[in-house]
C-alpha cells in the first residue's frame, strides 16, 4: 500500500504455511508485472470489504452469530469440516470472554450444526450454520470470488 510496514500482527489459526516477502522485493514485482498489482489491489479491496463486514457484525451479531460467520470463514479457509480451534483463540478473534465462546459453542452444537471437543470443532451443518450467521456471512465471500476471478 505504498509504506514498508505495518502496525498489524499475523495469527495463523492452524497448523499449516505462510509466505513472507520483504516489502521492496514485493514492490519490484509489483512494477515488473502487468498482472500482479491489478490482482494486488483487487485483493485489497476483498479485504476491506472483509474488514467492513466485521466491524458491521461486531456491531449488529449477536456472539453466537458472530461465532457461526467466524467457524465459517475458517471453513472456508482449512478445507475440512474439522476446525482444530481453541476455545481462547475464538475469545481472542471475537473480542469476548472465553466463557461467552463456550456458551455459544454449546448453542451451536445443541443444533446440531457443529460438534466441538477438546481443541477442535466439527461443522456437521454448513447451510445450518450459514442460517445461524443471520446475514453476517456471505457477501464478502461473494465478492472476494468475483474481484479474484476478474480478468485483468
Amino acid at each position: 500500500m505504498g509504506d514498508d510496514r505495518s502496525p498489524n500482527e499475523i495469527y495463523m489459526q492452524a497448523a499449516g504455511a505462510g509466505l513472507c516477502i520483504p516489502s521492496a522485493r514485493l514492490r519490484e514485482a509489483m512494477d515488473e508485472s502487468t498482472t500482479l498489482r491489478p490482482l494486488l489491489t483487487r485483493y485489497a479491496q476483498s479485504f476491506a470489504i472483509q474488514a467492513t463486514y466485521t466491524a458491521l457484525a461486531n456491531g449488529r451479531g449477536s456472539l453466537e452469530e458472530r461465532l457461526a460467520r467466524w467457524l465459517l470463514m475458517a471453513h472456508d479457509r482449512l478445507g475440512g469440516n474439522e476446525l482444530p480451534l481453541k476455545h481462547e483463540f475464538l475469545a481472542l478473534m471475537l473480542g469476548v470472554h472465553r466463557p461467552g465462546v463456550t456458551v455459544a459453542l454449546h448453542e451451536l452444537s445443541s443444533s446440531s450444526l457443529i460438534q466441538t471437543n477438546r481443541g477442535r470443532i466439527v461443522v456437521i451443518d454448513r447451510e445450518g450454520l450459514e442460517k445461524a450467521a443471520n446475514g453476517l456471512y456471505g457477501t464478502p465471500e461473494a465478492e472476494y470470488k468475483r474481484l479474484l476471478n476478474a480478468k485483468g
